[in-house]
C-alpha cells in the first residue's frame, strides 16, 4: 500500500501534517528568527545585527560625495545536530486500526516528540546564553514588570530600546498561575480567564511552558532574538 502511488501521496500529506502542526502548536515557532540567508544544506546560515542609524546636519553626504556604510554585524548559524525517528510495525500491529491508521496515529505522536524536543532545545539555549535576571521585589507581578523593563530600556549599537509589542514572556506553568491569579483580582483587568495566553500583562504576550529548564520561573526576550532553524526531512519510502 505504501509503495503504490497513492500510498505515497497519503504518506506526504500526513508529513505535511506533522510539520504544520509543529509550526502551530511550539511557542519557540513564534519566537525564532526566520530572517536568514545562506543555503542551509551546507551546514550553516547567516543572520545579519544591523546597526542604528546615526542623522547628521544636511550636506553633510554631498559634501563627502557619499553615504555612511550600513553597518551590519553577521552571525553564523550553524546546522549541526542530526535527529531521525524511525519506526518499524509488525504486520500483527495492523490488525486493529490498519495501516492507514497506525500512520495517523503514529504521525500524531511525531508531532508531540519533536515538539517536545525542539521546545527544550530552545528554551535551553535562551536561558544558557542569556543574563540572568534579579531583582528586590517579591510579588510576581512586580517582578515580572521589572524583568520586562530591563529588556524595554535596552540600549546599544544595534538597540535603542525595545518596544513592548516586540516582548514577549514565557512562563513556568507555577509563575503563569501566580501571574494570572493577579491579573484575576484585578478588578476591571479586562482578561479572558479563559484564553490560555494574553496579551495584556502591560502590553507584553505571556505563554505557558512545561519546557523551561529547571529552575527557570520565566524567560523574557525579543521575538527573533535566537534562530534555531530546523530542517525536517521524511526518509523516502
Amino acid at each position: 500500500m505504501l509503495l503504490d502511488p497513492e500510498g505515497k501521496d497519503f504518506l506526504a500529506e500526513r508529513y505535511g501534517v506533522v510539520i504544520d502542526n509543529i509550526q502551530h502548536r511550539m511557542i519557540s515557532s513564534m519566537l525564532k528568527n526566520k530572517d536568514l540567508s545562506g543555503d542551509p544544506t551546507t551546514g550553516s546560515v547567516e543572520a545579519k545585527r544591523f546597526a542604528n542609524s546615526e542623522s547628521k546636519e544636511y550636506g553633510t553626504a554631498r559634501a563627502a560625495a557619499k553615504g555612511d556604510l550600513v553597518k551590519a554585524k553577521p552571525v553564523t548559524v550553524q546546522i549541526d545536530v542530526d535527529r531521525e525517528i524511525v519506526e518499524e510495525l509488525e504486520e500483527k500491529d495492523t490488525k486493529l486500526y490498519g495501516v492507514e491508521g497506525l500512520i495517523v496515529r503514529r504521525t500524531q505522536n511525531h508531532t508531540l516528540s519533536m515538539s517536545r524536543e525542539l521546545e527544550r532545545a530552545f528554551f535551553d539555549k535562551a536561558v544558557e546564553t542569556g543574563t540572568k535576571f534579579s531583582t528586590s521585589e517579591s510579588a510576581a507581578q512586580d517582578i515580572l514588570e521589572a524583568a520586562i523593563q530591563s529588556v524595554e530600556t535596552t540600549k546599544n549599537n544595534y538597540v535603542d530600546g525595545v518596544p513592548r509589542d516586540m516582548i514577549h514572556v514565557t512562563a513556568s506553568p507555577e509563575f503563569y498561575g501566580e501571574i494570572r491569579k493577579y491579573l484575576d483580582s484585578v478588578e476591571n483587568s479586562n482578561i479572558d480567564t479563559a484564553a490560555e495566553s494574553f496579551n495584556a500583562f502591560h502590553g507584553v504576550r505571556v505563554d505557558s511552558s512545561v519546557y523551561l529548564p529547571a529552575g527557570a520561573k520565566f524567560v523574557v526576550m525579543v521575538y527573533g532574538s535566537i534562530a534555531q532553524p530546523v530542517l525536517p526531512k521524511p526518509y523516502a519510502a
